[in-house]
């Protein structure tokens, strides 16, 4: 049973962004600094991926630890109200992301997935120096 009424469940759930997030701000602000152009949320690629580096061949997805149940992550916790509904809904929101890679690397797009905890304030710097490094050998560019 949940702790609070229908609507006021409904008004949270409808605050919740799946565009502009704060993870996929900062990783474009760090791209784009660092000279990097690409597009946003490209509709005729599978799972319209958060960003696409055409000139390297790179699509970007910056997942939630929550919503993508990033392994071994204490922000990919199961909620304890409707657990069965829960566990069902993110199941597949994981295999759609897998069966989205599939299809994307079988088009010959290098697929890096950035995640949320990765971002944190402690972490950030280094996962975002070391995703200008897989952009630039996962995309078989010359040079940036």
């Amino acid at each position: 049973m949940d702790k609070i009424s229908e609507e006021q469940r409904s008004y949270n759930m409808s605050r919740i962004r799946s565009k502009d997030t704060k993870p996929e701000m900062l990783v474009r602000q760090y791209l784009h600094a660092h000279g990097f152009r690409y597009r946003l949320h490209v509709k005729t690629l599978p799972g319209h991926p958060d960003l696409v580096l055409n000139k390297y061949k790179t699509v970007l997805f910056v997942h939630g630890c929550f919503w993508h149940m990033h392994e071994n992550c204490k922000y990919a916790t199961m909620p304890k109200s409707r657990t069965e509904w829960w566990t069902e809904k993110l199941l597949r929101n994981k295999s759609r992301d897998i069966e989205n890679t599939q299809k994307l690397e079988a088009l010959g797009w290098n697929v890096i997935t950035v995640w949320e905890c990765e971002l944190k304030k402690s972490a950030a710097d280094a996962t975002l120096y070391k995703l200008i490094e897989r952009i630039l050998v996962g995309g078989g560019a010359d040079n940036k």
